[in-house]
């Protein structure tokens, strides 16, 4: 049997939703479903208007995480750099959009920066689709957020990090 692992916010706390980003926790409130009265958490997703209601009962559940560490960032790092691991195989293209768009919904930022690495690779070696160029920014702009964060350092310097790291 898996432990599921609770964390709990506390209003002000900078947390991590899935393909969404980087958001605060404006507070907790209750609300009436379906007869049951249910806890969420009202993330404020950073630079967008969006608001999103996440019940805390099922928050791990949906990948709701807390910053990843600065001590991770280097096993991020080397993720991108990784080229032995990168299979540019001949799978189709909405194929390949529906392997990567699972693991940018799974909200772990290795799987994202594996996203962005394969993605960056291949579009060197063929012409990428619409879908799959909108995903590399999703994934670039889902890392810089929260590496700049983690690493407590502006987004513009991140983003030069990442694009010199992607050019070696």
């Amino acid at each position: 049997m898996s432990k599921m692992i609770v964390q709990d916010f506390k209003a002000g706390e900078l947390a991590v939703y899935p393909a969404h980003g980087v958001g605060m926790i404006m507070g907790v409130e209750s609300r009436d479903v379906s007869g049951i009265n249910k806890a969420f958490y009202i993330l404020k997703i950073l630079d967008t208007e969006a608001t999103i209601m996440v019940p805390i009962e099922t928050a791990s559940n949906v990948g709701l995480r807390k910053i990843v560490k600065k001590s991770l960032v280097p096993k991020i790092y080397e993720i991108l750099k990784d080229r032995k691991e990168v299979v540019l195989d001949n799978q189709t293209w909405n194929r390949r959009y529906r392997d990567y768009t699972d693991k940018i919904k799974s909200g772990c930022v290795m799987e994202v920066a594996k996203v962005m690495r394969d993605l960056y690779l291949l579009k060197f070696d063929k012409e990428l689709s619409f879908g799959e160029r909108r995903m590399l920014d999703t994934a670039k702009n889902l890392l810089v957020k929260e590496l700049s964060i983690a690493k407590n350092i502006k987004e513009e310097k991140v983003e030069e990090e990442l694009l010199r790291i992607m050019q070696k």
